[in-house]
């Protein structure tokens, strides 16, 4: 066949309105495949529009058709410790080993060549379907290493000493970044001896494991005879720079020791809780085959990722009987479309739970909203053990302004399904769901308002400031961000806000612990990251709760917390600030930037007065507080002894306190907060 070339041989399946002749069809419903030196034409399967069945098994996983995997299928309890797990305290004394190439190493694990191919070309369930190649073998006391399984990732093993191993992570497929995410397989252990295990390819310069975060770790004997799931652990824990910059690069090296507790046993390492595409499917089925969630929440197939896996979104909310369903608005929720951020899919999965619960309250939210659920974004990245991009050598999150379909399917379908929902009723919240791996606890990243919208300024503040009351040991209100770099208009926040969504967020959880409350100094469990799940629920009741006391006082703070910043700059040009006002760093009444607004807030959907949630016995306990705090502070400030121009410069300016805020409100709010704090007994 004269008009195929000889470029296109090297593919094994094309749509028939690639080819570019007469001869073919201009459609994209006939494949064609080439067989034994000949195209052959047979048409697309159907759509499975379903996704998963209360009959037959799961859609199977597809792999790029050059990675190699093994056979056996990995599980892990569910488990959450007794007590939190505190964070590592550095000695001082932790070693920074530099390894030198050596030819007399023993390289004891290789993976497969990640580069065999400069792009993604096609899928195979399964992957390569060659013989693999096996490890060394276990006849002396050396480790044995596997990574081949689904979100797995490790390339190499270097065995340096008798119990020490020098380990380098894949970057994602098709780029030559992203050296985050770790997760892999140690058997032929001996218990009793301390291991070194280094990692020498990190790319970021800052890590939370500077900041206490110990490894994970996994085993089987533990898990089979206690019980017991993942803990943290390591001690001489230290990440450091590990060379001077070859090829204009720096790379960092993050190093532990440990014994393992049993002898022959099956154990694995991870950055963090792994929560894989075969555990999503496994429990949107759990959802299909009950009788009674399956009625109020209706599983679809979204799209069809590059390597043909599945994209899911969840509708959950009552069934609509009458014509007034329009009047619902509706609430969205997406996770994972950064692969490594395992934490976002426990977020997702408590919101799950608790939205899909037979509660009082989860009746009325699902009575109230239409929620529009996508749990998994990137399952490519996720079942090749990526950190950051998708098959496509890209991040996603970059890409929501893209017109590239068949390069960004998720994305896209993402977007033009909220683009079609927006015509139909509106979109009172949008919240993507994300984990950070150089800040502790869980916080937001918000949109700012304009000069025309003052409004506005001060109301898309007000969720995650509940978020802060709800939630205090967990979320950090001081470390929400409210603005828009140039960087980020391609995030999925920054475009659903462009498109007309108010509250557009992205929700950035820890990969380590809390520094607040009764949680400080402790590492987050897959139970304290799905709590958050509840308490998003729990602050969506008070944003519309038909009882405006709780969001009116919000604002109220908000504004103060602006009038108390002007002010404060005010003090700093006139060079008579004596003194700085005395914040409470983690107090929900102070926060992020703001600005003053006199206009009245557009309300949320309002609740009727029967379906009022009441029986949260901490919701009365905490507006008393609140109404006792605010009092407290009222009176302490009548009683500080501001200086005589102070006060008159507060009353000259609160006629034109617009007028003499700074010009970039954002940086200079977060400037403030980060300063030292004089004397909480002021």
């Amino acid at each position: 066949m004269k008009f195929v070339s000889e470029d296109i041989h090297h593919c094994t399946l094309i749509t028939a309105d690639t080819i570019g002749d007469s001869f073919f069809p201009r459609t994209t419903q006939l494949l064609l495949e080439y067989q034994l030196g000949r195209w052959v034409p047979r048409l697309r399967e159907p759509r499975d529009l379903y996704g998963v069945s209360s009959s037959g098994p799961l859609s199977p996983t597809r792999w790029p058709y050059h990675c190699e995997v093994i056979d056996e299928k990995v599980h892990h309890i569910d488990w959450t410790p007794s007590y939190p797990e505190p964070v590592y305290i550095p000695t001082g004394l932790e070693m920074e080993p530099l390894y030198p190439d050596s030819k007399e190493d023993t390289i004891v694990y290789l993976a497969e060549d990640a580069y065999k191919e400069p792009c993604f070309v096609y899928s195979r369930v399964g992957g390569n379907r060659t013989p693999l190649k096996q490890p060394v073998d276990s006849c002396d006391n050396t480790l044995m290493f596997e990574a081949r399984f689904e979100s797995g990732n490790l390339q190499k093993v270097v065995k340096v000493a008798e119990y020490e191993y020098q380990l380098t992570v894949r970057p994602d497929l098709f780029t030559n970044k992203h050296t985050q995410w770790y997760y892999f397989q140690v058997t032929n252990t001996q218990a009793g001896v301390v291991y070194r295990f280094t990692i020498v390819n990190f790319i970021k310069p800052a890590s939370l494991y500077n900041r206490g975060m110990r490894p994970l770790f996994y085993s089987e004997k533990e898990a089979n005879t206690h019980q017991i799931g993942w803990q943290r652990i390591g001690d001489q824990i230290k990440y450091y720079r590990n060379n001077p910059g070859q090829d204009g690069r720096h790379y960092f090296s993050l190093t532990w020791t440990f014994q393992f507790p049993h002898n022959k046993d099956t154990c694995y390492f991870a950055h963090c809780y792994p929560y894989t595409y075969t555990n999503l499917q496994e429990y949107l089925s759990g959802i299909n085959n009950d009788p009674v969630r399956s009625k109020f929440c209706k599983i679809r197939v979204l799209c069809h990722t590059l390597a043909r896996n599945m994209v899911y979104v969840l509708t959950i909310t009552t069934p609509l009987k009458n014509t007034d369903s329009r009047t619902r608005k509706a609430v969205i929720l997406t996770a994972r479309v950064h692969p490594g951020e395992t934490n976002s899919s426990w977020i997702m999965k408590g919101f799950l739970d608790y939205i899909l619960g037979d509660s009082k309250d989860a009746q009325l939210l699902r009575d109230t909203f239409i929620f529009k659920v996508v749990p998994m974004l990137n399952p490519d990245g996720v079942i090749v053990g990526n950190y950051r991009c998708s098959l496509a050598g890209r991040d996603l999150n970059r890409n929501y302004t893209s017109v590239m379909k068949e390069s960004f399917p998720s994305v896209w379908y993402t977007r033009n399904m909220i683009r079609r929902l927006m015509e139909k009723r509106e979109v009172l919240l949008y919240c993507d769901i994300h984990g950070h791996s150089r800040k502790e606890n869980i916080f937001m990243y918000g949109c700012n308002g304009t000069e025309k919208s003052k409004a506005l300024y001060l109301q898309q503040r007000i969720f995650p400031l509940m978020l802060s009351k709800n939630c205090p040991d967990k979320f950090s209100f001081s470390a929400c961000k409210f603005n828009v770099r140039k960087s980020k208009e391609g995030t999925g926040r920054v475009v659903m806000w462009k498109m007309g969504i108010r509250n557009s967020f992205t929700m950035e959880a820890t990969f380590c612990g809390s520094t607040l409350g009764n949680k400080r100094g402790t590492h987050f469990s897959t139970k304290d990251f799905g709590s958050m799940g509840y308490h998003f629920c729990d602050s969506l009741l008070d944003y519309c709760d038909p009882d405006r006391t709780k969001y009116y006082q919000c604002l109220k703070e908000l504004e103060e917390m602006e009038k108390r910043m002007n002010l404060e700059k005010i003090c700093e040009d006139s060079d008579n600030s004596m003194i700085e006002i005395t914040l409470d760093l983690e107090s929900s009444s102070r926060g992020s930037d703001s600005s003053e607004s006199n206009d009245s807030p557009t309300s949320p959907p309002n609740l009727t007065s029967q379906q009022k949630k009441k029986y949260l016995k901490t919701k009365k306990e905490r507006n008393s507080a609140i109404a006792s705090h605010q009092n407290d502070r009222e009176e302490e400030e009548i009683n500080l002894h501001l200086p005589g121009i102070l006060l008159q410069k507060q009353k000259e300016s609160i006629s034109d306190v617009k007028d003499k805020r700074p010009n970039d409100p954002d940086e200079y709010l977060v400037d403030y907060f980060r300063r030292h704090l004089p004397d909480q007994g002021l």
